[in-house]
């Protein structure tokens, strides 16, 4: 195996040009691994590195996407974690393994896949074993592969950073990947959950899938149907998908020292709130980019301890990158994959 198909763009922006093309790999040396992609799964901030570069030093041609699921065809002679035949998922952040975050106060941590390095959408790769964990038994390969992002996501949020306990309230917003994967750890664990969307049907399908309380943003104030339905007393974690000053409805609608995650930009990079319900209620505030390895391995056992599985709205060819994207723009039921 010399050389690979990938999806790949030349610039940023609406003139760029998305197109299939062929790269040399690299020796399968030291303490690489080679991994043929069986699966990638598609996350809103692909679209957004696609269209703006987000301020990353892209290098072009530019493989976008972060999350795969692939079998190790051949390790290099150093490799201690994987033999072949192994299925594996990708790290989001290579380089996290555990414990704090990298970079510093000036340069916050950006060296992620698909951004900083190249993405995955490629048919073979050659990388350090270090940028793999092994994949749960129990899920196919498409599922598999929305865990390294969407999966962690919320694991981290509510597990790994919220110490999430039976009998806590937890509300979420939306039913995108991280909010669906939200839910069924929620639940796992024994929490009472509320779904907010603007769907009826996809709120149906929310309960379906286990959520306690569906709330429709389009039925008057869901968060003072919120404290209706808790007496009051509100979220102890709320899911921010939203971002922008849709940061003020999380305010409003978390509990007193509850904790909020701000994970998503939907409505903006800069976000808002009153400043009454942050001093009054003095709520955990958060920001989630994702999770270290440690938790993705975590996150792992738990699929295979308790059976979750990850919901799939669309599963696409290779070839239909394109009709993936456009479906994934349209807001999917849970996530997006490319299926090789």
């Amino acid at each position: 195996m010399q050389t690979t198909r990938q999806w790949q763009i030349d610039m940023v922006g609406p003139e760029r040009k998305l197109a299939i093309g062929e790269r040399r790999l690299e020796p399968v040396s030291s303490n690489r691994i080679l991994v043929r992609t069986e699966a990638v799964s598609l996350n809103f901030r692909d679209r957004l590195v696609m269209e703006t570069g987000m301020g990353l030093p892209l290098q072009f041609p530019f493989v976008p996407a972060s999350d795969m699921a692939g079998v190790v065809e051949a390790v290099g002679p150093d490799v201690t974690r994987f033999k072949p035949g192994d299925r594996v998922i990708s790290t989001f952040s290579p380089d996290w393994i555990d414990g704090r975050g990298l970079g510093d106060a000036r340069t916050p941590p950006y060296k992620t896949r698909g951004g900083f390095y190249p993405g995955v959408l490629s048919q073979y790769t050659v990388l350090s074993e270090e940028w793999y964990s092994h994949a749960p038994a129990t899920v196919d390969a498409a599922e598999a592969s929305t865990l390294p992002c969407a999966g962690l996501t919320a694991w981290f949020a509510l597990i790994e950073r919220g110490g999430l306990k039976a009998g806590d309230k937890v509300l979420i917003q939306g039913t995108g990947g991280v909010a669906l994967f939200g839910l069924q750890i929620a639940k796992a664990h024994g929490a009472e959950v509320f779904i907010t969307s603007g769907s009826a049907e996809k709120l149906e399908r929310a309960v379906a899938l286990g959520a306690d309380h569906a709330l429709s943003r389009n039925d008057g104030d869901w968060v003072e149907r919120l404290y209706s339905l808790t007496d009051g007393y509100g979220a102890d974690h709320v899911l921010e998908i939203v971002g922008g000053a849709h940061l003020g409805q999380a305010l409003k609608a978390v509990a007193v020292n509850g904790r909020i995650s701000v994970i998503g930009v939907l409505e903006g990079f800069e976000v808002s709130g009153p400043a009454a319900q942050l001093l009054l209620k003095a709520p955990v505030v958060q920001g989630i980019s994702v999770g270290h390895r440690r938790a993705l391995e975590g996150l792992v056992r738990a699929v295979d301890q308790t059976g979750l599985k990850p919901v799939i709205d669309k599963r696409c060819a290779f070839e239909e990158f394109p009709a993936a994207l456009e479906h994934l723009y349209r807001g999917p039921f849970g996530k997006v994959v490319i299926e090789f």
